[in-house]
């Protein structure tokens, strides 16, 4: 059975084919810059990777050059696995793609206005392309559905959850959902009988509590702007300094949502980049890179923390996504901080690893046992899909 995964952004449509009984990615191919006149594409298969430039105009235009390219593979697609952002509290769990369903979506798409609508662009170019196959949403939220109501309400009026929807609700939940298994797997234990803290680090970035496989606290919110420093996003901030800051730059509300999306973070506080690599690589000649680091690795070690604490201790901490797999000096940071609670390192091999690892880098005898894996959310959405139209 194979799968066609599709994650659909603004101006980019990424997709693999999966062969979902050895787990294997068949080909991948990517379209950037959609509707410019820069726009290309690539294609990898077999380890060989082409890439070409061709206008493409609309999501729909490059669903119809992506089937193109797969040629007599489409005739093997079983379903078609698509990343959706926001599922509100209706969608807590995948589900086939239906009209009805799709104006669901778009019912909370204004919780996640930079998201939700691309990622219906390619869902729907996908129901008119190919009207046989079935199309799976799989909810970056769901994972989340978990989380206790005294994880998911905050501290305003319960009228305001009740009548406008407004609570945490959690992102990076298929990428949570596969590290947690594959860290379960690799302490050989039930993934019901551990109890672990992940952090996804990425430019967007989040940390969840997980108990018995299930999310029981997380730091992103109603939307992914709350939590840890992000390349671009502030994270946490006092309500009222964020109102300040509108009142100063002359900000309405949706400029206020688009500087604190778009112009803080990593990006505001270094004055240089959003991009961690060049922070690290600045800090040491650059004061305001070096601060940008300083509150980013201390935001993130607060939330692991915090969340070890919420769980009453842990058995595993986990770092995950670009940053979590190929920063190993703020690994080191974290775990010089969370080290006298017994998730101690062994810092010659944190330091050595390859690009994308999966591996333990506990010290022998650690009391907390410290693993950095590298996430496939493709393949979480492949096994998802697989599951509904099996």
């Amino acid at each position: 059975m194979k799968i066609l995964v599709i994650n659909s952004g603004s101006s980019s449509l990424k997709s693999q084919l999966v062969d979902t009984e050895n787990n294997k990615v068949v080909c991948k191919v990517t379209f950037d810059a959609i509707g410019l006149d820069r726009s290309f594409y690539e294609f990898e298969q077999n380890g060989i990777e082409t890439k070409k430039n061709e206008p493409i105009k609309s999501h729909e235009e490059a669903v119809k050059k992506l089937f193109e390219l797969l040629g007599n593979e489409t005739k093997q697609i079983c379903g078609i696995g698509h990343r959706v952002v926001h599922g509100g509290e209706k969608y807590q769990k995948s589900v086939i793609a239906t009209d009805e369903v799709l104006q669901g979506v778009e019912a909370v798409s204004h919780f996640a206005p930079l998201h939700n609508p691309k990622n219906l662009l390619g869902v729907r170019a996908c129901m008119k392309i190919m009207p046989g196959v079935p199309n799976v949403l799989v909810f970056d939220t769901a994972f989340h559905s978990t989380l206790p109501q005294s994880s998911f309400h905050y501290a305003t009026t319960h009228e305001d959850y009740e009548k406008h929807g407004i609570r945490r609700f959690g992102f990076h939940g298929t990428s949570y959902a596969y590290v947690s298994r594959k860290v379960a797997e690799m302490m050989g234990k039930p993934i019901e009988d551990l109890k672990m803290v992940i952090g996804h680090l990425g430019n967007g970035a989040s940390i969840c509590a997980i108990d018995g496989g299930k999310s029981v606290q997380t730091s992103m919110g109603l939307t992914p702007l709350e939590g840890v420093m992000m390349g671009t996003r502030s994270g946490d901030i006092d309500p009222a300094a964020a109102i300040a800051i509108g009142r100063a730059r002359g900000l309405d509300y949706d400029g206020l949502l688009h500087y604190l999306n778009n112009e803080c973070g990593l990006k505001g506080v270094s004055g240089v980049t959003s991009d961690i690599r060049d922070v690290v690589a600045s800090k040491k000649k650059n004061p305001r890179a070096k601060l940008a680091y300083d509150i980013f690795v201390g935001r993130i070690t607060k939330y692991y923390g915090a969340y070890i604490a919420t769980l009453g201790g842990v058995d595993a901490i986990v770092y995950t996504a670009g940053i979590g797999t190929n920063q190993a000096c703020i690994r080191e940071a974290i775990a010089d901080k969370l080290g006298f609670m017994g998730a101690k390192i062994d810092k010659k091999l944190n330091k050595s690893l390859g690009r994308n690892p999966t591996i333990e880098i506990s010290r022998k005898g650690a009391k907390i046992r410290t693993f950095v894996v590298c996430t496939n959310e493709e393949l979480e959405i492949a096994i998802e899909t697989k599951k509904l139209v099996k």
